[in-house]
């Protein structure tokens, strides 16, 4: 029943950049505290600062890097192929063969 718990507590849409940070921060300090690691121990760990590692908990700010190095600590690095996947098809024209764009030109 536990798990069932934690499982639904996660179910809701997240809708603003705030709610998104705030779910991220909260789902990692659950991991962290999950696999029985400290702040202090996690920091180490991810060879970031306790001082950031404290502070994503608290107000969901930390650097790019930093996230990454603490979400490979926690073995949840894969979770980032799941960022901006590409897009599906629209029309069958999005499909034929087309050169891949590299960059979009100024108007």
């Amino acid at each position: 029943m536990k798990n069932e718990i934690n499982a639904n507590m996660f179910a809701f849409s997240l809708t603003s950049p705030a709610e998104v940070i705030r779910g991220l921060s909260e789902r990692m300090k659950r991991r962290r505290i999950d696999g029985g690691l400290t702040q202090r121990d996690l920091a180490a760990r991810a060879g970031v600062s306790y001082g950031s590692l404290r502070l994503f908990e608290e107000t969901g700010k930390i650097s790019l890097e930093a996230l990454v190095r603490v979400a490979f600590a926690l073995e949840g690095e894969a979770e980032f192929e799941h960022l901006f996947p590409p897009r599906p098809p629209k029309t069958i024209d999005d499909v034929v063969d087309r050169p891949v764009r590299q960059r979009v030109r100024r108007k």
